[in-house]
C-alpha cells in the first residue's frame, strides 16, 4: 500500500490531495514497476491520510477473512486467495504520521524503537545507548485521550505527546473536541451540572467505541506498522547523512581555499564504473548548497579519492564509511539476506 500526498499543479500548495494506491507484492520487480500493476485505491482533498487508511484496513481484513475465489490460469482450477498488507510505503512524513510518531522533536524522536528520552538522559552514555524497545503507541494514544478529560488538558496533552513521541492524526478531532469542552465546562453557569467525563467521551465518539477512533493500522491483524514501513533512504540517506556531511565537508574546503583543487580533481576523475558519465564538476562546486540525490549517489562514491590529503582523517574515514553504505543500500536485489545483514551490521557498528 502506498499512501502520500500529492498535486496536479507545479506546486502542492495548490489543489493538494491525499492519494492511496495498492500493488500485489507477489509479482516481480520488473512488473510491479509498470503503471498498470498499480492499482488506485482512493483519494480526497478533505479526509486526513488515517481516514483513508481506515477504509483501506476494513477492505483488506473483510477480503483476508473471506477469502476472494478466482481462477488459476495455470492449474486451471479454482482458487481462494487471502490478501494480506505486507508493508507501507511512502515518505518520512507520510510513514510518521500512520506510526502516529509527532517526529524529531519529540522526546523519543523515532518511529520504529524506543530510542530516546529527556534531553539530559539522552546525554548520558545509557541513554545513548538505550535502542530498540517494543513501542506501546495504543497505550500512550488512549493516555492522551484520558488526558484532555483533566484540568488544563491542553498543557497536559501537548507535554504527552512530545514526551512519548506519540501523535496519532486520526483521533485529532476528538482531542481537539475535548479540550474546547473543558473550556467551555469551565466558563459554565452556576448552577449548571456538567456532564460525567465518561459521558462527555461517549457523546463525542456518537455510539463508537474508541478503537474506531484511533490509527486503523496499529491493531491490524499480521501488520506492525513500527516495522512495516521501510525507510526511503534517498531522503533518509543522501538527502540526510549525505548531504549534510557535504555541507561540512565544503566548508572545510572552502575555508582553507582547497575548493578549486577539489574541483580539479573531481572534473579529472575517472568515470568508468560510476554509472554517471555525467558528474558535472563545474556545477557541482558552484551550486553546492543546491544538489539533488543524484549528485549525492554518484559523491559519495568517490569522494574518498578526492578528499584523502584535503580533509582531517576522521572526516576521511566518515566518508569512506559512507561511500561502502550508499553501495550496500542500493540493492536492488539481495540473494542471502544473512550475508547482506551481517555485512551491514559490521560496516555500521564494527568499522572504528
Amino acid at each position: 500500500v502506498f499512501m502520500d500526498d500529492v498535486s496536479g499543479n507545479v506546486s502542492k500548495q495548490w489543489n493538494k490531495h491525499h492519494v492511496v494506491y495498492i500493488s500485489n507484492a507477489s509479482m516481480p520487480r520488473e512488473m510491479l514497476e509498470k503503471e498498470f500493476c498499480v492499482q488506485f485505491v482512493s483519494s480526497s482533498p478533505h479526509a486526513v491520510p488515517m481516514e483513508l487508511m481506515k477504509g483501506v484496513k476494513d477492505s483488506i481484513t473483510e477480503a483476508s477473512s473471506s477469502g476472494v475465489l478466482t481462477w488459476d490460469c495455470k492449474y486451471e482450477q479454482e482458487v481462494m486467495l487471502q490478501p494480506y498488507l505486507l508493508f507501507v510505503a511512502g515518505d518520512n512524513p507520510m510513514h510518521a504520521e500512520e506510526c502516529s510518531h509527532s517526529g524529531l522533536q519529540s522526546n523519543f524522536f523515532c518511529r520504529t524503537c524506543k530510542v530516546g528520552g529527556t534531553q539530559a538522559h539522552k546525554k548520558t552514555d545509557e541513554g545513548y545507548q538505550k535502542v530498540f524497545k517494543v513501542s506501546l503507541t495504543c497505550k500512550a494514544i488512549k493516555h492522551q485521550i484520558n488526558t484532555s478529560l483533566e484540568p488544563g488538558g491542553t498543557k497536559k496533552v501537548k507535554m504527552a505527546t512530545t514526551n512519548s513521541g506519540i501523535r496519532d492524526t486520526a483521533n485529532d478531532l476528538i482531542i481537539r473536541h475535548l479540550l474546547e469542552l473543558g473550556k467551555q465546562l469551565c466558563k459554565r453557569e452556576e448552577g449548571k451540572p456538567a456532564l460525567p467525563e465518561a459521558e462527555e467521551l461517549e457523546t463525542v465518539l456518537q455510539g463508537a467505541t474508541l478503537d474506531d477512533h484511533i490509527n486503523p493500522l496499529l491493531e491490524m491483524p499480521g501488520v506492525d506498522v513500527h516495522q512495516d514501513t521501510p525507510s526511503k533512504i534517498l531522503h533518509t540517506v543522501l538527502l540526510g547523512v549525505v548531504k549534510y556531511f557535504w555541507g561540512q565537508t565544503v566548508w572545510l574546503l572552502d575555508k582553507a581555499h582547497l575548493l578549486t583543487i577539489f574541483q580539479a580533481r573531481l572534473e579529472s576523475l575517472s568515470k568508468d564504473g560510476l554509472n554517471s558519465p555525467q558528474l558535472g564538476a563545474e556545477y557541482i562546486c558552484r551550486y553546492k548548497g543546491g544538489l539533488i540525490g543524484k549528485h549525492f549517489k554518484s559523491l559519495a562514491r568517490v569522494m574518498p579519492y578526492l578528499i584523502y590529503d584535503l580533509v582531517p582523517q576522521d572526516v576521511l574515514h566518515a566518508w569512506s564509511v559512507i561511500g561502502d553504505l550508499v553501495v550496500l543500500l542500493w540493492h536492488t536485489g539481495i540473494d542471502n539476506l544473512e550475508e547482506y545483514l551481517v555485512s551491514a551490521e559490521s560496516l555500521v557498528f564494527g568499522r572504528t
